[in-house]
Protein backbone atom coordinates (compact mmCIF):
# COMPACT_ATOMS: atom_id res chain seq x y z
CA UNK A 1 0.00 0.00 0.00
CA UNK A 2 2.81 2.62 0.86
CA UNK A 3 4.76 1.44 -2.56
CA UNK A 4 1.39 1.84 -4.22
CA UNK A 5 1.06 5.47 -2.56
CA UNK A 6 4.40 6.40 -2.99
CA UNK A 7 4.19 5.66 -7.41
CA UNK A 8 1.34 8.03 -6.83
CA UNK A 9 2.84 10.75 -5.83
CA UNK A 10 6.05 10.23 -7.94
CA UNK A 11 3.83 9.93 -10.96
CA UNK A 12 1.46 13.09 -9.69
CA UNK A 13 5.30 15.24 -9.13
CA UNK A 14 6.39 14.09 -12.62
CA UNK A 15 3.23 15.33 -14.66
CA UNK A 16 3.29 18.65 -12.32
CA UNK A 17 7.00 19.21 -13.22
CA UNK A 18 6.68 18.20 -16.79
CA UNK A 19 3.98 20.87 -17.58
CA UNK A 20 5.44 23.30 -15.69
CA UNK A 21 8.92 22.73 -17.25
CA UNK A 22 6.72 22.73 -21.05
CA UNK A 23 5.06 25.84 -19.98
CA UNK A 24 8.34 27.63 -19.07
CA UNK A 25 10.17 26.20 -21.91
CA UNK A 26 7.88 27.08 -24.65
CA UNK A 27 7.00 30.26 -22.81
CA UNK A 28 3.05 30.26 -23.02
CA UNK A 29 2.46 33.39 -20.68
CA UNK A 30 4.11 35.53 -23.27
CA UNK A 31 0.97 36.00 -25.32
CA UNK A 32 -1.71 34.61 -23.14
CA UNK A 33 -3.22 37.27 -22.74
CA UNK A 34 -3.39 39.07 -26.09
CA UNK A 35 -4.22 35.36 -27.21
CA UNK A 36 -7.67 35.49 -25.32
CA UNK A 37 -8.61 39.36 -26.27
CA UNK A 38 -8.60 38.56 -30.22
CA UNK A 39 -11.90 37.97 -31.47
CA UNK A 40 -12.27 35.02 -33.89
CA UNK A 41 -11.94 36.05 -37.36
CA UNK A 42 -13.99 38.11 -39.16
CA UNK A 43 -15.21 37.60 -42.41
CA UNK A 44 -12.67 38.41 -45.50
CA UNK A 45 -10.39 39.41 -42.91
CA UNK A 46 -7.48 37.68 -43.84
CA UNK A 47 -6.22 37.31 -40.19
CA UNK A 48 -2.06 35.87 -40.75
CA UNK A 49 0.17 35.00 -37.86
CA UNK A 50 4.04 35.45 -38.30
CA UNK A 51 5.39 32.95 -35.81
CA UNK A 52 9.20 33.25 -35.16
CA UNK A 53 11.96 34.65 -32.66
CA UNK A 54 13.38 38.06 -31.81
CA UNK A 55 13.76 38.79 -35.73
CA UNK A 56 10.02 38.61 -35.54
CA UNK A 57 9.50 39.49 -32.17
CA UNK A 58 11.62 43.22 -33.00
CA UNK A 59 9.60 43.17 -36.23
CA UNK A 60 6.65 44.74 -34.53
CA UNK A 61 9.15 47.14 -32.88
CA UNK A 62 10.82 48.61 -35.50
CA UNK A 63 7.91 48.79 -38.41
CA UNK A 64 4.87 49.53 -36.37
CA UNK A 65 2.84 50.49 -38.89
CA UNK A 66 3.49 47.02 -40.81
CA UNK A 67 1.36 45.53 -38.21
CA UNK A 68 -0.72 47.99 -37.61
CA UNK A 69 -2.26 48.44 -41.34
CA UNK A 70 -2.29 44.71 -41.60
CA UNK A 71 -4.42 42.24 -40.25
CA UNK A 72 -0.61 40.92 -39.08
CA UNK A 73 -0.21 39.23 -35.85
CA UNK A 74 3.01 39.24 -34.60
CA UNK A 75 4.15 36.23 -32.40
CA UNK A 76 8.02 36.30 -32.57
CA UNK A 77 9.92 35.21 -29.35
CA UNK A 78 12.83 36.44 -28.66
CA UNK A 79 15.89 33.19 -28.72
CA UNK A 80 13.59 30.20 -29.25
CA UNK A 81 14.03 27.21 -31.38
CA UNK A 82 11.55 25.42 -33.59
CA UNK A 83 11.46 22.69 -30.14
CA UNK A 84 10.23 25.65 -28.39
CA UNK A 85 8.23 26.93 -31.75
CA UNK A 86 5.95 23.76 -32.23
CA UNK A 87 5.25 23.58 -28.27
CA UNK A 88 3.38 26.81 -28.62
CA UNK A 89 2.05 26.45 -32.08
CA UNK A 90 -1.60 25.45 -31.11
CA UNK A 91 -1.64 28.32 -28.52
CA UNK A 92 -0.04 31.11 -30.72
CA UNK A 93 -1.39 30.33 -33.88
CA UNK A 94 -4.46 27.57 -34.37
CA UNK A 95 -6.22 29.00 -32.04
CA UNK A 96 -6.12 32.69 -33.40
CA UNK A 97 -8.07 30.44 -36.77
CA UNK A 98 -5.74 32.90 -38.97
CA UNK A 99 -6.36 32.38 -42.74
CA UNK A 100 -2.03 32.07 -43.27
CA UNK A 101 0.64 31.50 -41.16
CA UNK A 102 4.17 32.38 -41.70
CA UNK A 103 7.14 30.23 -40.81
CA UNK A 104 10.96 32.35 -39.76
CA UNK A 105 12.68 30.22 -37.86
CA UNK A 106 15.86 27.95 -37.67
CA UNK A 107 18.64 29.88 -36.85
CA UNK A 108 18.49 29.76 -32.99
CA UNK A 109 19.25 26.18 -34.08
CA UNK A 110 21.90 26.63 -35.19
CA UNK A 111 23.35 28.84 -32.91
CA UNK A 112 22.47 25.73 -30.66
CA UNK A 113 20.37 27.97 -28.26
CA UNK A 114 18.58 25.11 -26.53
CA UNK A 115 21.24 22.77 -27.07
CA UNK A 116 22.87 20.58 -29.95
CA UNK A 117 20.31 19.26 -33.26
CA UNK A 118 20.85 18.27 -36.15
CA UNK A 119 19.48 20.05 -39.56
CA UNK A 120 16.98 17.52 -40.19
CA UNK A 121 15.24 17.57 -36.85
CA UNK A 122 15.15 21.78 -37.15
CA UNK A 123 13.80 20.74 -40.99
CA UNK A 124 11.09 18.22 -39.21
CA UNK A 125 10.12 20.45 -36.68
CA UNK A 126 8.99 23.51 -39.02
CA UNK A 127 7.97 20.93 -40.84
CA UNK A 128 5.36 19.43 -38.50
CA UNK A 129 4.11 22.97 -37.78
CA UNK A 130 3.09 23.37 -41.73
CA UNK A 131 1.27 19.91 -41.14
CA UNK A 132 -0.74 21.05 -38.14
CA UNK A 133 -1.41 24.39 -40.24
CA UNK A 134 -2.46 22.47 -43.29
CA UNK A 135 -4.96 20.05 -40.87
CA UNK A 136 -6.40 22.81 -39.37
CA UNK A 137 -7.39 24.70 -43.06
CA UNK A 138 -4.52 27.29 -42.39
CA UNK A 139 -1.96 27.68 -45.64
CA UNK A 140 1.25 28.07 -44.78
CA UNK A 141 4.21 30.06 -45.78
CA UNK A 142 7.73 28.71 -45.76
CA UNK A 143 10.48 31.89 -45.43
CA UNK A 144 13.85 31.01 -45.81
CA UNK A 145 16.45 31.47 -42.81
CA UNK A 146 18.16 35.12 -42.75
CA UNK A 147 21.93 34.90 -43.98
CA UNK A 148 24.18 35.00 -41.57
CA UNK A 149 28.12 34.25 -40.61
CA UNK A 150 28.28 35.15 -36.79
CA UNK A 151 26.30 35.00 -33.68
CA UNK A 152 27.01 37.45 -31.14
CA UNK A 153 26.57 35.61 -28.52
CA UNK A 154 27.96 32.51 -29.24
CA UNK A 155 31.15 33.33 -31.57
CA UNK A 156 32.48 29.54 -31.90
CA UNK A 157 29.64 28.55 -34.21
CA UNK A 158 29.85 29.13 -37.94
CA UNK A 159 26.38 28.84 -39.09
CA UNK A 160 26.63 30.35 -42.71
CA UNK A 161 27.04 27.07 -44.63
CA UNK A 162 24.36 25.58 -41.91
CA UNK A 163 21.57 27.98 -43.15
CA UNK A 164 22.60 27.50 -46.94
CA UNK A 165 21.55 23.79 -46.57
CA UNK A 166 18.30 24.31 -44.24
CA UNK A 167 16.96 26.72 -46.87
CA UNK A 168 17.66 24.28 -49.43
CA UNK A 169 15.86 21.45 -47.26
CA UNK A 170 12.77 24.24 -46.95
CA UNK A 171 12.82 24.84 -50.51
CA UNK A 172 12.73 22.06 -51.88
CA UNK A 173 10.43 20.62 -49.51
CA UNK A 174 7.77 24.18 -50.45
CA UNK A 175 8.50 23.58 -54.04
CA UNK A 176 7.29 19.38 -53.77
CA UNK A 177 4.47 20.39 -51.98
CA UNK A 178 3.06 23.55 -53.53
CA UNK A 179 3.75 25.40 -50.19
CA UNK A 180 4.75 28.90 -50.75
CA UNK A 181 8.61 29.85 -50.46
CA UNK A 182 9.77 33.49 -49.40
CA UNK A 183 13.29 33.82 -49.95
CA UNK A 184 14.73 36.89 -47.63
CA UNK A 185 18.29 34.80 -48.21
CA UNK A 186 18.84 36.18 -51.99
CA UNK A 187 17.53 39.36 -51.64
CA UNK A 188 19.71 40.08 -48.30
CA UNK A 189 23.05 38.26 -48.20
CA UNK A 190 26.39 39.81 -48.94
CA UNK A 191 29.24 37.89 -50.36
CA UNK A 192 30.61 36.93 -47.27
CA UNK A 193 26.99 34.88 -47.06
CA UNK A 194 26.19 37.01 -44.67
CA UNK A 195 24.22 40.25 -43.80
CA UNK A 196 25.81 43.87 -44.05
CA UNK A 197 26.05 45.64 -41.46
CA UNK A 198 23.00 48.44 -42.79
CA UNK A 199 21.04 45.57 -42.66
CA UNK A 200 21.95 43.96 -39.63
CA UNK A 201 23.83 46.02 -37.08
CA UNK A 202 24.80 42.33 -35.60
CA UNK A 203 24.96 39.79 -38.32
CA UNK A 204 21.19 38.36 -37.29
CA UNK A 205 18.91 41.56 -36.43
CA UNK A 206 17.22 43.25 -39.07
CA UNK A 207 17.52 46.96 -39.00
CA UNK A 208 14.51 48.78 -40.27
CA UNK A 209 16.32 49.10 -43.64
CA UNK A 210 16.08 45.24 -43.74
CA UNK A 211 12.65 44.86 -42.72
CA UNK A 212 11.90 46.97 -45.44
CA UNK A 213 13.30 44.56 -47.98
CA UNK A 214 11.48 41.71 -45.95
CA UNK A 215 8.20 42.94 -46.22
CA UNK A 216 7.03 43.48 -49.49
CA UNK A 217 8.60 39.74 -50.25
CA UNK A 218 6.22 38.34 -47.47
CA UNK A 219 3.33 40.11 -48.54
CA UNK A 220 3.76 38.65 -52.31
CA UNK A 221 3.97 35.24 -49.86
CA UNK A 222 0.55 36.15 -47.70
CA UNK A 223 -1.05 37.10 -50.68
CA UNK A 224 -0.14 33.64 -53.11
CA UNK A 225 -1.13 31.36 -50.13
CA UNK A 226 -4.44 33.49 -49.64
CA UNK A 227 -5.67 32.37 -53.32
CA UNK A 228 -5.14 28.64 -52.27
Amino acid sequence: MKKLLLMTLMLSFLQSFSQQTATEFANFKKYAEQNAALSLTKAKENRVVFMGNSITEGWINARPEFFKDNPYIDRGISGQTTSQMLLRFRRDVIDLNPEVVTFLAGINDIAENTGPIALEDIFGNIISMVELAQANNIQPVICSVLPSNNFPWRPSIKPADKVIELNKMLKEYADNNQIVYVDYYAAMVNDQKGLSPELAHDGVHPTSEGYAIMEPLVVAGIKKALKK
